[in-house]
């Protein structure tokens, strides 16, 4: 797979660590089409959920939506980046200047 899709959600205490983790879950059971969640990682009060793929745009859209009926009121940033590359394309949200994993 050619990229690497971040989620990025705001997280400092264990029950978010808790309800993000089952979030991962949802969505290795939800994905469809080549793409593969690749693990989550926590720290600096944030939560990086990283899924390898060829289409980003497309599996950012179908994740969202899932997000959106499971933690509607998290705040969200995504982007993406090709494997190997460090700068990112942001995806979310649309005035997001700068994306970073801490």
């Amino acid at each position: 797979m050619k990229y690497q899709l971040v989620l990025q959600f705001h997280a400092t205490t264990t029950d978010d660590f808790d309800e993000l983790v089952a979030l991962e879950d949802s969505l290795i059971e939800n994905m469809e089409g080549p793409s593969e969640v690749d693990g989550h990682d926590f720290g600096a009060d944030e939560f990086n959920l990283f899924i390898l793929t060829d289409h980003p745009k497309e599996v950012f859209a179908a994740a969202e939506k899932l997000i959106q009926r499971q933690r509607p009121r998290q705040k969200l940033k995504a982007a993406y980046r090709e494997i190997g590359e460090e700068s990112f394309v942001i995806l979310w949200p649309p005035n997001l200047k700068q994306f970073r994993i801490l």
